[in-house]
């Protein structure tokens, strides 16, 4: 019975050998390849197809609307939307959609089709015939129902309007479907019927605008213009690349794991004996399969104007990593965000699943979205580039300074953006930047804080080879004097750094897989936006009646806050327990589980900052603050049961089948007088794996009991999410591990044809 009951784990193996591959092949035109850069973009409505569409007056409204000088006016977006129609039909769009992102950690879409009825009244009668139309008013909003997105109470399920709003920052693009379907996509931010966000990017707009704004404000100080003249800098903007991890596993093997399917990660499963310890994927081959998915996936990407860049194997088995170029912030998460829609959709193609969970299999690592933050003028200067000589740049050291102030005064604010059920399993690993969030700089530049700090000369970091690896010299010229020399960076990199500065911008490590960037970046731009406020008022306390801070007030300055953020940097190991202690005594957070990191939302040192500078409201905060341990809550729930059905539905028969069978066995070698060395039935085999089986067997239904217990203590504050996440985090993450260790234990016990998932090493190796 066991045997029959394991048949589709046995034959989906099989026939994923046999499995033919899916052919697609790259544009070619007079057959010649097609090179990348003329397909990107290709489904893109963008500003060079809108200035060809428009007159040049209405193009220059709108551009006027897009950097926030006017409102859009009805007949620029009637323009719009006619050319912009027209150009979608013609490439099979039959629809549209707003498409934006609700606070439920994905995207979401409504399509409307471009047919609708033109009803004429004339004496010979009444005339309806089906035209295409799309209408200014209609491209600049939409009213799907808010009732059913989160809202942590500021909406009633009775009050269910709601508004999508296009964001013309960013571009509109077609998406192409099954059986030749074309949909218009329309990025838009979504709100309430009295204005509030309900999505995620409303605020990251006002953080970036908020943001620029204080950057505007330092600039001015460091930028003498003449009386009358424009400043030098009309715009500071953030830049955002967004690498992303994520697992490929087969789909036929994911569709007979409930866990997998249901929440994102395995609940139980023992460790292969071959995992990464052998630190061959990292950067090894990349799988024929996973290379025509990443292929596929790069494709449609390019034709949506996606800069993908870069594609390798990770860590773990099965694990990879896709990274775009960087760009600007709002547009950067859009992009990031259909990366993940996209590859999802082309590895169901190719018969496999991604999975974008931080910790999908225990005892391998997890994946994380590392976002590489940085603040750019519009007149193409990186704010945090250090330059020849930063002791000197002193608009990049007030910058430098302002951001690791903010995450000083903030760190806590920012573990709460990176917090999730999820990313909980990830962060503090020795696998991940852990969650006292620190700043890591590297050798050079603390050098050179440490030496402004400490009013002294750099010591020597000029060394021939600073800039430069030479690959000769007396050892080695035989063997490779024909190479080359390399460029040298000025730091080396801390992979255990949750936020770490390299080169000419910071890496937040710590940022989950699944995660959207924009909540952490919305938080990132605001304390930054917060200190950069603080750093000017002291530049123009230390001017005093002067236009402008002289060199001698900047340094002033600088070395203040060289000395009060001095705590917040750190070099060393952030995995270790040493860090841990030393952080306690710098008096750093160390916030390790969820509801704690939630907290931090709606506390007074951080709302005050979110408010004040106008990117949340009180009740918005509220709100996120609600929603978010309501996710946490109901996310530990639904693994629990998961977990429960698992163990109660599969594994526990499993065994039951297993035992009956040694048991049969042990009885009939007692009948026939069969024992081993003449030692009696004591001594069969089967009688000693039956004495190992039952006790983990009585402990496993111990743990079922366990878990149905935590299930009823969560149960019994249903209603308040707060407690509702720390009763989950209380007792029920206690009681899905120790059920999973029972259960691990047992798959390595039974033998393989009774174990009736797919094991992780069919998981990971295929």
């Amino acid at each position: 019975m066991a045997s029959a009951a394991n048949v589709p784990r046995t034959e989906v193996i099989q026939q994923n050998v046999a499995r033919p591959p899916r052919e697609i092949s790259y544009p070619r035109h007079d057959g010649k390849p097609v090179y990348t850069s003329e397909l990107f973009g290709e489904n893109v409505f963008g500003l060079d197809k809108i200035a060809k569409a428009l007159p040049k007056p209405a193009f220059a409204q709108f551009l006027k609307q897009v950097r926030g000088r006017q409102a859009l006016d009805r007949t620029t977006a009637d323009a719009i939307a006619h050319a912009v129609r027209i150009w979608a039909m013609d490439k099979g769009a039959t629809h549209f959609t707003h498409w934006f992102q609700p606070q439920t950690g994905t995207t979401a879409e409504k399509h409307d089709a471009f047919l609708t009825l033109k009803t004429t009244f004339s004496p010979s009668g009444i005339e309806t015939k089906a035209i295409d139309a799309f209408s200014g008013s209609q491209l600049l909003q939409a009213e799907p129902d808010a009732s059913s997105f989160p809202s942590g109470g500021m909406r009633s399920t009775f009050e269910a309007r709601g508004y999508t709003v296009w964001d013309t920052t960013s571009p509109m693009f077609l998406q192409h479907g099954p059986h030749h379907t074309c949909v218009l996509y329309i990025p838009s931010i979504f709100i309430s019927y009295n204005g509030d966000a309900l999505d995620e990017k409303t605020v990251l707009l006002r953080s970036s605008e908020q943001l620029s704004k204080a950057a505007l404000g330092l600039l001015e100080l460091l930028e003498p213009v003449p009386a009358g003249a424009p400043p030098m800098t009309a715009h500071v903007y953030t830049t955002l690349g967004t690498e992303q991890e994520y697992f490929l596993i087969d789909r036929s093997l994911y569709v007979l794991r409930p866990d997998l399917k249901i929440t994102g990660r395995t609940l139980i499963g023992a460790l292969p004996a071959k995992h990464q310890q052998m630190e061959d994927h990292y950067f090894g081959h990349i799988p024929s399969r996973v290379l025509a998915t990443m292929s596929e996936t790069e494709l449609e990407l390019l034709k949506l104007g996606v800069p993908v860049k870069t594609r390798h194997n990770e860590v773990a088995p099965q694990q990879f990593e896709l990274a775009p170029i960087f760009e600007e912030a709002s547009i950067a998460v859009d992009h990031n965000l259909l990366t993940m829609e996209v590859l999802s959709k082309v590895a169901h193609r190719n018969n496999l699943k991604v999975l974008f969970h931080e910790k999908p299999f225990k005892g391998v690592n997890g994946s994380g979205k590392h976002c590489n933050w940085s603040l750019s003028t519009d007149r193409g200067d990186n704010l945090l580039d250090p330059t020849v000589k930063p002791e000197t740049n002193y608009r990049f050291l007030l910058v430098l300074l302002a951001t690791m102030d903010a995450v000083l005064k903030h760190g806590a604010l920012l573990r709460a953006g990176i917090a999730s059920a999820s990313n909980e399993h990830r962060l503090g690993a020795n696998e991940a930047p852990p969650a006292i969030i620190s700043v890591f700089l590297g050798e050079h530049l603390t050098e050179v804080l440490n030496s402004i700090e400490e009013s002294r000369p750099i010591r020597n970091f000029s060394m021939p080879n600073i800039k430069t690896i030479k690959l000769g010299g007396t050892a080695l010229d035989v063997m490779v004097s024909s190479l080359p020399e390399i460029s040298r960076d000025l730091t080396d990199r801390n992979r255990t750094s949750p936020f770490a500065f390299t080169g000419n911008k910071f890496e937040f490590r710590a940022v989950g897989s699944k995660q959207s960037p924009s909540f952490p970046m919305t938080l990132l731009n605001a304390a930054v936006a917060a200190s950069l406020q603080e750093i000017t008022a002291a530049l123009k306390t230390a001017a005093g009646d002067k236009p402008y801070p002289s060199d001698a007030d900047k340094l002033k300055v600088i070395r203040h806050y060289i000395q009060t953020t001095k705590i917040v940097r750190f070099e060393g190991d952030g995995y270790s327990d040493a860090w841990k202690q030393e952080a306690a005594r710098r008096g750093l957070p160390n916030i390790t589980n969820c509801p704690d990191a939630f907290d931090q939302i709606v506390a007074d040192e951080h709302s005050a900052m979110l408010i004040g500078l106008g990117i949340f409201s009180k009740s918005e905060l509220q709100s996120r603050h609600y929603i978010l341990m309501e996710r946490y809550a109901k996310d530990l729930i639904l693994e629990a049961n998961v977990l429960r059905g698992m163990l109660v539905q599969q594994i526990m028969p499993a065994v039951f089948a297993y035992r009956a069978t040694l048991s049969e066995s042990a009885v009939r070698l007692a009948e026939l007088g069969i024992a081993a060395d003449g030692g009696g039935a004591e001594a069969l085999p089967e009688v000693q794996l039956l004495r190992k089986l039952q006790p983990h067997l009585v402990n496993l239904q111990k743990w079922v009991d366990a878990l149905d217990g935590a299930l009823n203590k969560v149960h019994h504050v249903a209603g308040d999410p707060s407690k509702e996440a720390r009763a989950s985090a209380k007792y029920l993450l206690p009681a899905m591990e120790g059920a999973r260790e029972v259960a691990d234990e047992l798959e390595t016990m039974l033998a393989d044809r009774f174990f009736p998932l797919p094991k992780m090493s069919e998981l990971l190796w295929f």
